[in-house]
């Protein structure tokens, strides 16, 4: 029913808006420059909730997130409307939800619902040796079929797979990091964030070209680092006695992976392809490729819930829980982010003036390590794609200045948002999935807290290293 009622919705509300008279004011952006810091609090108080609210009021969040969620992005609005007036808010908010938000949101969807569909069935034993293959397959995986489809492909297996060891939540841990996070690095489809620069103008490959010996470093030292860990857990391990005989690896619902290609390929059509033709609903363009890429997309996941049979999701344990909480949150988000990104845009003269000098040399040059490390940190706690907006903004929004003349700078911000989105469980939509499953399969998954001090003590050593050692030319620290 959610894919059916999303796309009616979807069809509902842009018909809506394409006939709603077009005034001038739609145009008009909001003057940052005028706003202060208090506009910025419906957006902390958002995420906060986000954070604290499983830990602090587990139930009422549980029941009540999309309320949350709501509240904190009205506030937003009414801020916005005694500061601007109903009609230029009103106009932002058609921009932040058409133009930044539908796009997201589609992608994640169809990802989410098409690797649903693949089954991985068998009998694998939680060696080091098949830990370490399925992690650097899932690696591998997320920048093809997303960290979200790579994630909930292979989680599954790898948990059944260790759950006869007594000391199992390490192989999750890292699970989490590498295929949840640095393994989406290298294309849009990958992560969130990459996926955000994708709509504001990045090449799709740019990322691909320019990353992938940081990834390849960071993401080999990890699986060395888990091995070693792995390895001595392992040997601690009482022998398992297998009464029945194993039954071999297989993989059903493969009709899934042509319908994953047909999403890659959408990407790259509408990233090539340009009509010339655009629809203007309150002064937001949006483009016929991307609307053509949105309608593509959903097709694509309404053919693999028809395509694929039943009981391939349900073996999988697929419900439509954790994308309908990503949405409700997600649209929090980028509504209660439209006054941050305001401030952000008046530069110097805007609330976050000291935000831009802190990455920025008294020359003006901006300093990439700072990128890196504002933009990681608050991905770890405020979700990364929200915070790759915001510096990328910050660095000043143009996609052609940021993939040529700044490169070192937009490979900061990106890999800072990824990277360090693995350092707790809310800085990438599928970390706090992973978690989620593996508690309900029996595994002692760490508290917030508990996953933090693990991540950290494994990477923030790295990024340290990746910080003072210059491992390609477009890294130039500062």
């Amino acid at each position: 029913m959610l894919p059916r009622r999303l796309a009616l919705s979807s069809v509902f509300i842009a018909a809506i808006l394409l006939l709603l008279p077009q005034p001038a004011w739609a145009a008009a952006g909001l003057d940052g420059a005028a706003m202060r810091w208090p506009y910025a609090l419906p957006f902390t108080g958002l995420l906060l909730s986000i954070a604290l609210g499983p830990l602090l009021f587990a139930k009422v969040w549980h029941h009540h997130y999309g309320k949350i969620a709501a509240a904190w992005s009205l506030l937003a609005l009414g801020a916005l409307v005694v500061f601007a007036g109903g009609m230029a808010t009103l106009a932002v908010l058609v921009h932040a939800m058409l133009a930044e938000y539908l796009g997201f949101i589609v992608l994640l969807f169809s990802l989410y619902v098409v690797a649903g569909g693949i089954l991985v069935t068998g009998d694998i034993k939680g060696t080091p040796a098949a830990n370490t293959g399925i992690l650097a397959l899932g690696t591998l995986m997320a920048s093809v079929v997303g960290t979200t489809g790579a994630a909930m492909i292979l989680v599954r297996p790898l948990i059944r797979a260790n759950r006869p060891r007594r000391q199992n939540a390490h192989v999750v841990i890292f699970f989490i990091i590498l295929v949840a996070n640095v393994g989406g690095a290298l294309t849009p489809l990958g992560d969130p964030p990459l996926f955000v620069g994708f709509l504001h103008g990045v090449d799709f490959f740019w990322t691909t070209r320019t990353i992938w010996l940081q990834t390849m470093i960071v993401a080999g030292l990890l699986l060395a680092i888990f091995v070693a860990i792995d390895v001595w857990h392992f040997r601690s391990e009482p022998p398992v006695r297998d009464a029945a005989p194993a039954e071999p690896v297989r993989i059903r619902g493969l009709v899934n992976l042509a319908l994953i290609a047909a999403i890659v390929a959408s990407l790259l059509v509408s990233a090539m392809w340009e009509p010339g033709i655009s629809f203007d609903v309150l002064g937001t363009k949006l483009e016929l490729q991307d609307v053509s890429r949105n309608a593509a997309l959903l097709a694509i996941a309404a053919l693999s819930v028809w395509l694929t049979p039943e009981e391939h999701r349900q073996a999988n344990g697929f419900t439509w829980e954790p994308i309908r909480e990503v949405a409700k949150l997600f649209a929090g988000i980028f509504v209660a982010i439209i006054p941050v990104i305001a401030m952000l845009d008046a530069g110097h003269h805007g609330a976050f003036a000291w935000l831009l000098s802190a990455v920025t040399a008294p020359d003006g040059t901006p300093r990439e390590a700072a990128y890196f490390w504002f933009t990681g940190l608050m991905s770890a706690f405020l979700d990364n794609a929200p915070t790759y907006l915001l510096f990328f903004e910050l660095a000043g929004g143009d996609p052609q200045v940021l993939m040529h003349g700044l490169s070192g700078t937009l490979a900061s911000i990106s890999m800072g948002a990824v990277y360090m989105g693995a350092l707790t469980y809310i800085g990438n939509a599928p970390n706090f999935m992973v978690s989620s499953i593996a508690s309900q399969n029996g595994i002692a998954m760490p508290s917030f807290f508990g996953y933090l001090l693990r991540a950290g003590a494994v990477l923030i050593p790295m990024f340290l290293l990746l910080t003072v050692l210059p491992v390609a030319p477009i890294l130039h620290w500062h």
